[in-house]
């Protein structure tokens, strides 16, 4: 049995769908989840996610000062995610004790309740309880970031991880033009927008080699 994760400590989350089901198919699926993860990270005087959704106050505010005005506190902050069409990533600092296990078991619930309504479909859609790695170090924490974000290149979807727009990769390179932030990786990261562009994509060939390798070990 794995111990508990600890409140103030740094995780990889990662969880996948069940059967290796494309879960993430139309841009609607993605923008649901990041809603999500918006919303689920979050603890406080909320009504229900498909709820807030429907809410006037959304379209008047954006969804992410809706929330703010409702809720401050954070269960998680996250510092970097990228969302692919079988399975998500996640790097999550717990704020408070089960912190983690209640945005992510709240984010899986919420998205199979919509996918399965949506896509007339019923059962589990993830494979089971997701999979965590502590980020002891800075060094293997900044390694972590750019082992998700160049999650897209190494899978063949997209030649640069900036083309995937469903990753935390254009908070770290152009934090200037994004407008509704989800990452709180300030307080943990020093990052230098174009020395960490240089440092992901230096490496995607190599990532990318990998991926092939270990896809024909395994079959």
């Amino acid at each position: 049995m794995k111990p508990k994760l600890e409140t103030g400590k740094i995780y990889h989350i990662l969880n996948k769908s069940i059967a290796g089901y494309e879960i993430f198919n139309r841009e609607e699926d993605y923008t649901r989840i990041i809603q999500a993860t918006r919303f689920f990270s979050r603890k406080g005087n909320l009504p229900k996610f498909s709820q807030f959704l429907n809410s006037k106050k959304i379209e008047k505010n954006g969804l992410q000062k809706s929330i703010d005005k409702k809720a401050k506190k954070k269960i998680v902050d996250i510092l970097a995610y990228c969302i692919m069409p079988t399975h998500f990533h996640f790097i999550l600092k717990q704020n408070r004790k089960d912190g983690i296990s209640s945005f992510v078991g709240d984010l899986c619930n919420s998205y199979s309740r919509y996918f399965n309504n949506k896509y007339d479909r019923k059962g589990p859609l993830w494979q089971g309880r997701f999979k965590r790695i502590e980020a002891e170090s800075d060094d293997q924490l900044i390694h972590l970031t750019r082992y998700i974000h160049l999650n897209p290149v190494s899978a063949g979807l997209v030649n640069s991880p900036e083309d995937w727009q469903c990753s935390s990769y254009q908070e770290f390179i152009k934090p200037e033009e994004v407008e509704e932030k989800i990452c709180d990786y300030e307080n943990h990261l020093q990052i230098n927008p174009e020395e960490y562009k240089s440092f992901v994509e230096s490496r995607a060939d190599y990532q990318k080699e990998l991926q092939i390798i270990k896809k024909q070990t395994l079959e």
